[in-house]
């Protein structure tokens, strides 16, 4: 393989651990992200317009209800999603990784998700699954992009590929009932990861990764898209529908649109 000693060290450790957590280039874009969420909160939340951004973030379900969270958590994905300025720069601040992971020819997730998790909220929690269970095409990979420190329980989990046997072993026995039983029986090997604010993370969503009630003292702000190579296999979830190309290079367009003479 024909690559530098650094994206030799990411691409192995992403063979080997399923994930890689890095720290981000592009400050200004993920400043920009977060200044973007900060207005839109405070628009949307006026009693929170003195404080800081840190505290607006991590602090924010003091002045909201969790009952109203989910509406919320809508407003502002329909928000970032209509700016294409967000979708920019959340593929620029992305893209060094994407480069090495997953090739420089990409299909983007046409719609940015958004996570956010109040402590103590049982109302936002994603099961341990793989995305590839239910039809998705093992050639994509996830970038998880948090916009406070997250930690511990204020975090998501994953099954590291070195443990990624132990599936086998567990389905093959065909005593499964939930996830439950699934998270019980690897709750030992999961990783809990540490990312800090200025940090991003590329995973392979077909390794098991969900997260459990928040049980630290502030909010968990996280945004997820997925990527693909374009021309790699899509399965259920197709190019147009759910993803758009976004960085077709011109070999490719003249490719495309070549014609024998006739």
């Amino acid at each position: 393989m024909l690559i530098d000693k650094k994206e030799k060290q990411i691409c192995d450790e992403y063979l080997n651990t399923g994930y890689v957590i890095q720290d981000i280039d592009d400050k200004k874009s993920l400043d920009w992200i977060k200044n973007f969420y900060c207005k839109l909160i405070k628009k949307t939340i006026p009693s929170i317009k003195k404080n800081s951004s840190d505290d607006i973030l991590n602090y924010v379900h003091k002045y909201l209800n969790v009952s109203k969270l989910n509406k919320f958590r809508l407003k502002l994905i329909n928000e970032i999603n209509e700016n294409q300025t967000f979708r920019k720069n959340f593929y620029k601040i992305s893209k060094p990784l994407l480069d090495i992971v997953a090739g420089n020819e990409l299909a983007m997730q046409k719609k940015i998700s958004l996570s956010i998790q109040f402590p103590k909220d049982d109302s936002s929690l994603l099961p341990v699954h793989a995305d590839t269970w239910t039809g998705v095409s093992p050639f994509e990979t996830v970038i998880w992009l948090p916009l406070v420190d997250c930690y511990r329980t204020k975090s998501m989990f994953i099954l590291p590929s070195s443990k990624s046997n132990k599936l086998s072993k567990i389905f093959s026995k065909k005593n499964i009932k939930n996830s439950k039983d699934i998270y019980d029986k690897i709750k030992k090997d999961l990783v809990w990861l540490k990312v800090k604010y200025g940090q991003i993370v590329i995973f392979d969503h077909s390794l098991p990764h969900g997260n459990v009630i928040n049980k630290e003292n502030e909010t968990r702000w996280s945004m997820n898209c997925r990527f693909k190579g374009l021309f790699t296999p899509y399965k259920d979830k197709r190019i147009g529908e759910y993803y758009e190309p976004i960085t077709i290079k011109p070999a490719t367009r003249r490719g495309i649109n070549y014609k024998f003479p006739k």
